[in-house]
């Protein structure tokens, strides 16, 4: 059984993988060292945060924390680790674009609404661009859309 650095108590198996103190406050006081916190991935929602311990950062030297392009049509690679520790990465693989139109539309539906109200003031194309912010193209199509579809 292991027994702590410090009082010489005995530690819990659970903790002596870890530790060779114990969990009393004096022992904790001497023996403790700081943990350096590694922010790797930040996003609107939750920032990922590791341990930077040896193994962490041979992962972040390897390039596993790294940001991978995720634009449509990009190229990605992955690399695999092999039973001898080595990194091998396979071949990079082009993914297909869709000729197809996107599922969604470019604008949004509160831009058809003004587009549509702009339009019935009499503003040509061109002025109810300048005032979404939008190119006269994609307003010319808004307009088209909202025709199709039956709205005015």
């Amino acid at each position: 059984m292991a027994t702590c650095v410090t009082c010489g108590d005995e530690l819990h198996p659970e903790r002596a993988q870890k530790y060779d103190y114990c969990t009393k406050p004096a022992c904790r006081e001497r023996n403790a060292r700081p943990r350096v916190i590694a922010t790797v991935g930040v996003n609107k929602a939750a920032d990922q945060v590791v341990v930077l311990d040896d193994e962490t950062q041979e992962e972040m030297a390897s390039g596993r924390f790294k940001k991978e392009p995720n634009a449509r049509g990009s190229v990605r690679s992955r690399s695999t680790r092999a039973h001898d520790g080595d990194a091998m990465h396979e071949p990079r693989v082009l993914v297909p674009r869709s000729s197809a139109r996107p599922s969604r539309p470019r604008w949004s539906e509160a831009q058809v609404e003004l587009a549509l109200t702009y339009r019935a003031m009499g503003m040509k194309p061109d002025e109810i661009a300048k005032k979404l912010g939008l190119t006269p193209y994609v307003v010319t199509q808004i307009l088209l859309s909202a025709q199709s579809a039956g709205k005015r």
